[in-house]
């Protein structure tokens, strides 16, 4: 370290520190008691630097001085804790040798019964962060959840998440996106991804479920789609109208723009959602690709605590995904890595292509019982997209869809079936109406986990005459949903005896994730949709 104690590194936070000898049990109860004191009268942090050693190494079967000789030769003559304690209380006249004597023999006794040897301090328990979470057991994921909300009662949401003081002072960026909403809750504009995800949290709020929302610029949207807090432009104060909406249904929305750290941010947030299952917990990456600085927390706590520990959580993650030629660190939410992580329903996998899956998915999350967490791969190009917009009537009377057919009109007419997931549906979607290609399905794929079986049979058995079916990804093709999911798409053509094998239209193989050019990302992205689609 770079500090003589390794405590110094409190002081940026002027937290005070107590050095204390281990040596000492006296002492180090004195500085534990005058931390909690400290803590609890000034509700600020207090750090304690216990001064002590391993006197064993790192297991029962390790023998230390193999590598520090030296060092343990000195442990081994230093006598311990308990030998030093004890002579000292024998010494003051406090004990006997023989009582000392009794007094390990009992405990030794209590341990190798398994009775409790530490004395309880509370003298009640507190049932304030006590939750009964009996109703969230065994909950099953594929029964359908009514998400629908009342479109009287939401316009008069909608209305209320564009306004704000009289005497406040919107900026022009604000201005014209708060413009553009109060168009769309009208009907006169399609309702987009930003304004469908705040309409979300409203409905929720209006009955009564609270929302927490975290990450790095979540209260304007690293993409500017957010602006759930908006500033004055005068005198720099904050306003945020769900926040009103929530005191006005007495529950909460909380929403913060976090420290730059992955995996800080995201640990807390999945302890805050293990212990709040009535509360729709959010946290959202920059850009998706920044999630792998989370990894730790995602592969020991959000994928395997239900299996380890019996532990829910209904947390949700939304990660920006997309292949626009931002590079290898602004493209990928590494969705392989998730599905490889996923098993006996452990996680939920969805990849939301319009505002009112958004909705609907958000909807879903909290007013369904399953404290299951919930994995969103989340647009950026999408945000904007003309093409990605939705009505009024799709969020207040649909619900959120884990296969989405085609448009075709005369399924019979078809002879080839594209299976895809995300944005890459619009520039497939966009080229096939170009090139007139009326032979041609594409079939969205919302949720890959878990994975919709029957909905994705019920949608394939309306095509009687197709002859190929090819499932078209942006990723490379060691990433991405194809290795996790060729089986399960197999799977669902083998129960309908296609006697067809799906194959797969994908970037090449990379080591990255995506290219570092422009030219190179278009000159990609036009091969693999004319692949995919001739």
């Amino acid at each position: 370290r770079s500090t003589d104690y390794a405590t110094d590194v409190a002081k940026m936070i002027q937290a005070p520190v107590i050095h204390v000898n281990g040596d000492d049990p006296e002492m180090v109860v004195k500085a534990v008691k005058i931390a909690c004191k400290y803590r609890a009268k000034f509700n600020k942090d207090i750090v304690i630097d216990l001064f002590c050693y391993r006197r064993r190494g790192h297991n029962e079967a390790d023998d230390p001085s193999a590598t520090q000789p030296t060092m343990y030769k000195t442990i081994a003559k230093h006598p311990t804790v308990l030998n030093q304690y004890q002579e000292k209380l024998i010494n003051d006249g406090h004990i006997t040798k023989e009582s000392a004597l009794e007094i390990k023999n009992s405990y030794r006794k209590s341990l190798e019964g398994g009775e409790t040897v530490a004395k309880s301090l509370a003298e009640h328990s507190n049932n304030e962060l006590w939750f009964d979470w009996t109703e969230y057991l065994d909950v099953l994921w594929w029964p359908k959840v009514d998400t629908t909300f009342d479109q009287k009662k939401l316009k008069k949401l909608g209305k209320q998440i564009c306004e704000v003081p009289n005497s406040f002072n919107l900026g022009t960026q604000a201005s014209k996106i708060f413009a553009d909403r109060i168009k769309m809750n009208e009907g006169s504009l399609e309702i987009n991804w930003g304004f469908a995800e705040s309409m979300s949290y409203a409905s929720l709020l209006s009955e009564g479920y609270p929302i927490r929302v975290t990450g790095q610029d979540v209260r304007r949207g690293t993409f500017s789609h957010r602006h759930a807090c908006v500033f004055d432009k005068e005198t720099g104060d904050g306003y945020i109208p769900l926040s009103k909406i929530a005191r006005d249904h007495n529950t909460r929305f909380d929403i913060y723009d976090s420290l730059l750290s992955e995996e800080a941010v995201l640990g807390f947030e999945y302890g805050y959602s293990a212990t709040w299952p009535t509360g729709l917990t959010i946290w959202e990456a920059q850009f998706g690709d920044f999630v792998n600085g989370a990894q730790v927390v995602i592969d020991q706590f959000i994928v395997s605590a239900q299996h380890k520990w019996e532990r829910l959580s209904g947390l949700v993650m939304l990660l920006p995904h997309g292949y626009e030629g931002q590079g290898p660190e602004h493209s990928s939410a590494r969705i392989e890595r998730f599905l490889q992580l996923c098993a006996s329903e452990n996680i939920q996998v969805c990849v939301p292509s319009s505002p009112s899956q958004i909705f609907h998915l958000l909807r879903r999350q909290a007013i369904r019982k399953m404290r299951t967490p919930l994995i969103v791969i989340s647009p950026k190009s999408l945000l904007r997209n003309p093409n990605a917009t939705s009505s009024i009537n799709d969020l207040t009377d649909g619900s959120f869809q884990c296969v989405i057919d085609s448009d075709n009109k005369k399924k019979s007419n078809v002879k080839k079936i594209i299976l895809c997931s995300g944005k890459v549906f619009y520039d497939l979607q966009n080229k096939k109406i170009q090139d007139k290609k009326e032979h041609i399905a594409i079939v969205r794929i919302e949720q890959l986990y878990p994975f919709p079986y029957d909905d994705l049979e019920e949608c394939l058995k309306k095509y009687k005459n197709v002859e190929e079916i090819v499932w078209c990804q942006e990723e490379p093709a060691n990433q991405g949903a194809w290795f996790s999911h060729r089986h399960r798409l197999q799977r669902v053509l083998d129960r309908l005896d296609s006697g067809k094998e799906i194959s797969m239209v994908s970037r090449p193989p990379a080591a990255a994730p995506a290219v570092g050019m422009m030219k190179l990302h278009l000159e990609q992205q036009n091969n693999l949709i004319e692949e995919a689609l001739k």
